[in-house]
């Protein structure tokens, strides 16, 4: 360890460096996380929000600053086409290569592990084809200005685009087989022409369509721990089905009756939502509007009944649409086990449920509407005077701690339609008249036997990027916004206090609700509105 005088600077040496952050990787490991799916590809992003348990955490420690603006090398910048809120990362192929899988508006890609270029596409028939033409112009237009209400009605047209989006919910599996679930209940898997050749080109490996009586489009995709992949629709319908499509069960949850009736027309806004978490031992946890479900898998058999462990527990919803968030799994091996949601309060509480059997002794809390909710608080964002908040992003969960951003934007124009206010922190979301600010955690006194505030940030905006725990680092990693730049914002993960924070670059850095992700080497990479980003800095 030494004193550099030049920027005055406490640094460390490499293998001092390297011996520190064991110690802290040590240090902040001592909670359990999530077992590993055996029937996942072996890597730390098989799925959105990373794993079954879809806690947004990894055990990757990420970047450790310092604060600075980073060089055009250090942006890997992928014209992938729009649409590419997350993307999966695949084993190591028999020719010693990982690659990245993803999928967008009109097109597969493979984009390569250590360049970040893309090796592969394969377009979807009959849509339309984004070229790096109209990327770059909408950029320029954005750059130019995202202020106003010209900027407003180019984010508008920018976005029409979104509306067909439908292949987002995706799964990677062990033998590096990439499943695409789309609106019209077509189960596509996708695979490699050469399944030992990283480089190989993409093939449609098979096709299954849900049965007729399983209405609405799919919600989500995950896979059980024996390797059965579980498809969810938006009217309720729960489909079990064998990897490779030879047999399926069929359930439908309870309360679902006439769910077809509560669709808004309003693309993730129906009775159900969200994906959904699943454990080791088939607990299925997925949130309906106004209440919070466990189906279990049993085998071969999907299962409602409270004799087989399920439950069906309402929550708070004032608000009407439900939780905005899809559930995440909190504890592990010996510790309390819960999921965790947040509701549908206007001012949305953050709500811990208790995953298998109640405490004999608990006592349902006050304003609780379910014996099985652990933990109900409102989140306030430090804000005493704040009145309403809702949030389209899970919570993010490491250990016992469960942390939520703000994304209601700041000064909405009196004319703007309240459904149209998302465009403020989507596609104008670094501007500083409109960015919101607020980071806040909360988490689970074992002790105590209670749901706790534990910190808030109110200096850094999140303006619509889902964050990430990088536990090796003990450090959250979100995409936020400075001076209408783009930033990486690193906070630490038990104080809340700003570690660093990287100044990304402008309007092409946007990121326009992606996911931030952490690669098997500690590198940030996320969506944008054209394209995808890898930001080379471990």
């Amino acid at each position: 360890m030494f004193f550099n005088a030049s920027n005055g600077l406490l640094t460390l040496s490499g293998g001092m460096l390297a011996a520190s952050l064991l110690l802290l990787s040590a240090a902040v490991s001592a909670f359990e996380m999530p077992p590993k799916n055996p029937y996942l590809a072996d890597s730390n992003y098989a799925m959105g929000h990373a794993d079954a348990a879809q806690q947004d955490a990894v055990p990757q420690a990420g970047p450790m600053g310092p604060s600075r603006t980073l060089n055009s090398d250090e942006l890997q910048y992928s014209p992938t086409g729009p649409g590419y809120f997350g993307i999966n990362t695949s084993n190591v192929y028999a020719d010693g290569k990982r690659v990245f899988w993803g999928n967008g508006l009109d097109r597969l890609v493979k984009l390569d592990y250590d360049s970040y270029e893309i090796i592969a596409e394969k377009f979807f028939p009959g849509v339309e084809r984004y070229t790096e033409a109209q990327a770059n112009e909408s950029i320029a237009k954005f750059d130019q200005s995202n202020d106003g209400i010209f900027a407003l009605y180019h984010a508008f047209q920018d976005a029409q685009k979104l509306r067909n989006l439908s292949n987002i919910y995706t799964v990677m599996d062990i033998d590096n087989n990439y499943y695409v679930g789309s609106k019209s209940g077509l189960i596509t898997v996708y695979g490699d022409q050469d399944p030992k050749d990283s480089r190989s080109p993409i093939v449609e490996l098979r096709t299954f369509q849900l049965p007729a009586e399983a209405t609405g489009p799919i919600m989500g995709l995950n896979m059980t721990y024996d390797g059965w992949l579980i498809a969810a629709t938006e009217h309720g319908y729960i489909v079990a089905i064998k990897r490779d499509f030879s047999d399926y069960k069929l359930i439908r949850i309870k309360h679902s009756e006439g769910a077809e009736d509560k669709s808004t027309g309003r693309a993730g806004y129906g009775w159900i939502r969200n994906a959904y978490a699943i454990d080791k031992d088939g607990g299925i946890y997925i949130a309906s509007q106004g209440h919070m479900h466990k189906v279990v898998w049993i085998g071969e058999r999907l299962s409602t009944d409270e004799r087989d462990g399920a439950w069906s527990e309402p929550y708070l919803n004032d608000w009407g649409h439900g939780t905005g968030a899809t559930p995440s799994l909190m504890g592990f091996g010996e510790e309390d086990q819960f999921v965790v949601i947040t509701d549908g309060q206007p001012q949305m509480n953050v709500v811990l449920f208790w995953r298998n059997a109640i405490p004999e002794d608990w006592q349902q809390l006050d304003a609780a509407p379910s014996r099985r909710i652990a933990g109900q608080l409102p989140v306030t964002m430090g804000d005493p005077s704040l009145t309403e908040i809702q949030s389209e992003q899970s919570v993010v969960v490491a250990g016992y701690g469960a942390l939520v951003v703000n994304n209601r934007p700041r000064n909405i124009p009196w004319y703007m339609p309240k459904q149209a206010a998302s465009l403020l922190i989507s596609y104008l979301g670094s501007n500083p008249k409109h960015q919101p600010y607020g980071v806040q955690k909360f988490a689970w006194d074992a002790e105590a036997g209670a749901l706790k505030e534990d910190w808030v940030n109110r200096e850094i905006s999140s303006p619509s990027t889902v964050p990430l725990v990088g536990v090796g680092s003990n450090s959250v990693y979100l995409v936020g916004a400075r001076n209408n730049r783009w930033t990486l914002e690193a906070l630490n993960w038990d104080s809340g206090e700003s570690r660093f924070h990287y100044v990304i670059g402008g309007q092409r850095y946007n990121v326009l609700f992606s996911g931030t992700l952490l690669d098997e080497d500690g590198r940030i990479h996320y969506g944008t509105p054209w394209g995808r980003v890898r930001l080379n800095v471990k």
